[in-house]
């Protein structure tokens, strides 16, 4: 029955295909912006998330800093303007995926 479905309907059939391409390039952007961070650096971040179990009110004060630092140098905004970007069917305008300019 879903084969005479897929038959039907062009595409159909090769749906996950186009999710895992999807994964994949969110993979690449990820590794991308961890890049950007010294292993060391890594390292820290999972030791702070691993510290506070996931919970930022688990840290320190000094801890808490820290952490939105490591996390500032990946750039998390950029991150997710290119991930947009990668998934979206048109060209996004560069305001979306970097943000306002910086004054």
């Amino acid at each position: 029955m879903t084969e005479l479905v897929t038959r039907r309907i062009p595409g159909l059939r090769h749906i996950p295909v186009v999710r895992l391409v999807a994964i994949a390039e969110i993979v690449l952007v990820a590794h991308d912006h961890m890049a950007r961070l010294e292993p060391q650096e890594r390292r820290r971040i999972l030791q702070l998330v691993r510290i506070g179990r996931g919970r930022p009110q688990r840290l320190s004060e000094a801890q808490r800093e820290e952490l939105r630092e490591l996390l500032a140098k990946a750039e998390p905004r950029l991150f997710v303007g290119e991930v947009a970007e990668k998934l979206s069917p048109v060209k996004l305008p560069g305001r979306i995926v970097r943000g306002r300019p910086k004054r």
